[in-house]
């Protein structure tokens, strides 16, 4: 059953490019309309490459091409309308618990609070294209009180820009590469770039915590007064 495949589309299967493309094969639209929908909601699924795949699988004659740009298009549309409305109902301080289990002090929210509003339309329009940015920008237009129809037409007309593009690219890519071949490339390139965004964002910060650390060690001896002598060694 198509709900049965979509909660079962943890990340563990998702990996799975043999899984991936029986899902895709049998359920076709619905399973790109629910991933969508699923991850603009701030679910941890992996709409984005469902859409590509489901954009291979129209280049290679199993899915529709506009069919797919409609089910990633609506999914994703319904999906923002969801996370905008929760985060219109919750407020900004939905906005400052997140941030506070993310380590963001209210300084900082505040801070991004006023860039959003100064760029609002541009974030919903174009933050479709930016998968952080994808998954929040919804819930931080509800936060901040865009008002809903600017955000509707934004986030539509975005989310039509994004599926146009992303599935016309991956349906040339279907055109000369075999299905399950390209199930397989995309589920390992996506995997490697998760990884290496990890490593970017982790390293500096791994880094700035040592040095620190190291400042604050040896903060006692710069606070001693030069002129006094050190204690003698025992």
């Amino acid at each position: 059953m198509l709900p049965h495949a979509l909660a079962a589309l943890s990340l563990e299967g998702a990996l799975d490019p043999a899984q991936l493309q029986a899902w895709l094969q049998q359920w076709g639209y619905g399973v790109i309309f629910g991933a969508m929908l699923l991850e603009n909601a701030g679910l941890p699924l992996p709409g984005e490459t469902v859409t590509l795949l489901g954009g291979y699988a129209a280049g290679s004659g199993h899915l529709q091409g506009l069919g797919v740009m409609a089910a990633a298009a609506s999914g994703a549309i319904l999906g923002d309308n969801l996370g905008y409305w929760v985060g219109r109902r919750a407020g900004w301080g939905l906005i400052l618990r997140v941030g506070r289990l993310l380590r963001q002090s209210p300084e900082q929210l505040e801070r991004l609070r006023e860039q959003f509003l100064r760029h609002a339309n541009a974030s919903v329009l174009m933050g479709r294209f930016v998968a952080v940015l994808r998954v929040v920008a919804g819930p931080m237009a509800g936060a901040v009180g865009m008002p809903y129809r600017r955000f509707l037409l934004c986030n539509t007309a975005g989310a039509v820009l994004w599926a146009t593009t992303m599935v016309s690219l991956a349906w040339l890519g279907g055109r000369w590469i075999p299905f399950s071949q390209m199930v397989g490339g995309v589920v390992n390139v996506g995997l490697g770039a998760l990884l290496l965004l990890v490593v970017i964002v982790l390293v500096p910060k791994l880094f700035s915590a040592l040095e620190q650390r190291q400042l604050e060690r040896q903060a006692p001896d710069s606070l001693q007064d030069p002129a006094q002598p050190k204690p003698p060694a025992p």
